[in-house]
């Protein structure tokens, strides 16, 4: 008699993964995270400082990772991988490969190195060797601009399918919030998405995660709903 072969186990579901603005005066986002972070299933939070000197951008964030961490969220620096351990950070997320591997002796093995500005296939998977805890797409790369949604969506599927590495898919529309899930992202990056909504970022928050929504067929990304979000990128 032969045996009906098992299902695949389903995916996880994808996890946000919130940037802040650039900040430089901490103390109003620090206060408005914890209900923020409330309205999603965030997995970490990019601090994104404001140039300043060593101290003040420490001391900016100190401020805010305690906030993030106790929403039990990651707090992870945007770049400077000398303040992760001074503020407590769990990590920090670099573009490049350079950046990367430059910072990797400061921070393994006991936090997270994150790679994005990656401009081929070729530099991902340059990443991943290096020792990225996981490879972001979709972010603007530097002197060549954003991928399209399209090109963006089928890289995660080949990362996703290919490799063990978490990947990032950077949305910038709710649209690809659904598309990146779908696609077999890990984390889902909103950013400027959520804090320059009109209706406010809590608002955002919702959506965003709800776009994260899984199908019959065990994917994710919604198919058109009441809140118009579709899983085909936006043109």
């Amino acid at each position: 008699m032969s045996k009906t072969p098992k299902p695949a186990p389903a995916r996880p579901a994808p996890r946000l993964y919130l940037a802040t603005p650039v900040v430089g005066e901490p103390a109003a986002l620090a206060g408005a995270l914890p209900g923020l972070l409330a309205n999603g299933d965030v997995a970490a939070v990019l601090v994104r400082l404001a140039a300043a000197d060593p101290r003040g951008m420490t001391e900016c964030a100190k401020a805010l990772v305690p906030a993030i961490q106790q929403a039990g969220a990651a707090a992870l620096l945007d770049g400077q991988p000398d303040l992760v351990a001074r503020a407590g950070a769990d990590g920090a997320h670099f573009a490049g490969i350079a950046a990367l591997t430059e910072a990797l002796p400061h921070l393994k093995p006991d936090r997270i190195a994150g790679a994005g500005g990656l401009t081929t296939r070729h530099d991902a998977m340059e990443a991943g060797e290096a020792g990225a805890d996981y490879v972001m797409f979709g972010d603007p790369e530097v002197g060549t601009g954003r991928l399209s949604s399209e090109a963006i969506t089928e890289r995660l599927q080949w990362w996703a399918e290919v490799f063990e590495i978490p990947c990032v898919g950077v949305a910038t529309t709710f649209a690809e919030v659904a598309a990146f899930a779908g696609a077999g992202a890990d984390f889902v990056l909103v950013g400027d998405l959520v804090w320059n909504d009109p209706r406010g970022p809590q608002a955002a928050m919702v959506d965003a995660q709800d776009a994260i929504g899984r199908n019959p067929d065990g994917t994710y990304g919604r198919s058109p709903d009441a809140r118009g979000l579709v899983t085909q990128p936006e043109a």
